[in-house]
């Protein structure tokens, strides 16, 4: 069992979780965060509520420029191999629009990609800030300019990533420095109903805008 696996399971405050995480060398921090499992993750993303809003800054940092990518490196929760939960979020600052984030899924499930997004604060939407400071919606997709090396941009009602990303949206907590928390949902006719699955992410300190992994 893992520090971070004992300080979940025992209830610690996401305070304690998050000085613990922003101790820890940067590839251990990642190792700990992207081999929690389920239940972990949703006693976890509970445990981050109260935890103070998270902002776009976190996943870009501000004094990144414009498309320059920033990867967080993440686990889901969907019930399938371990290798095909290994993802990362690819986020980047766009050229026109400081109030938003642009960006895409980079998933070991090769034939499901590359699931588009755009971020934002949920700032005045008092449903959605419960859930979470930042939502990443797959609703929208970029209108411009993406970093050089990413993927065509396509909508999510194409091809097999329909069936993972069409009108879904991932709702962002943060848990310390470096790492954040999400829960998905899902919009149909009775709302946007919040789903069983959550995922980790952890920034990546290194310079991400020349690695393809």
């Amino acid at each position: 069992m893992t520090e971070l696996v004992r300080l979940i399971r025992e209830g610690a405050s996401v305070d304690a979780i998050g000085d613990y995480l922003n101790a820890l060398p940067s590839m251990r921090r990642e190792e700990e965060v992207t081999t929690l499992r389920r239940g972990e993750q949703a006693e976890l993303f509970d445990i981050a509520a109260d935890a103070a809003p998270i902002r776009l800054g976190h996943f870009v940092p501000e004094a990144a420029p414009p498309l320059r990518p920033v990867h967080h490196a993440g686990r889901n929760t969907i019930a399938t191999l371990a290798h095909f939960q290994r993802f990362q979020k690819r986020f980047a600052r766009p050229t026109e629009g400081a109030d938003r984030l642009i960006g895409y899924n980079a998933s070991n499930a090769w034939f499901i990609k590359p699931g588009y997004f755009v971020a934002y604060e949920t700032d005045g939407r008092d449903e959605w800030e419960r859930r979470g400071g930042v939502v990443v919606d797959y609703h929208q997709i970029p209108g411009g300019d993406v970093p050089r090396g990413w993927p065509d941009v396509v909508p999510n009602s194409q091809g097999l990533q329909r069936l993972v990303y069409l009108n879904t949206r991932d709702f962002m907590r943060r848990v310390s420095t470096h790492v954040s928390i999400g829960r998905a949902s899902r919009e149909d006719a009775k709302g946007d109903l919040l789903l069983d699955y959550w995922f980790t992410l952890c920034r990546r300190e290194r310079d991400s805008s020349t690695e393809n992994e």
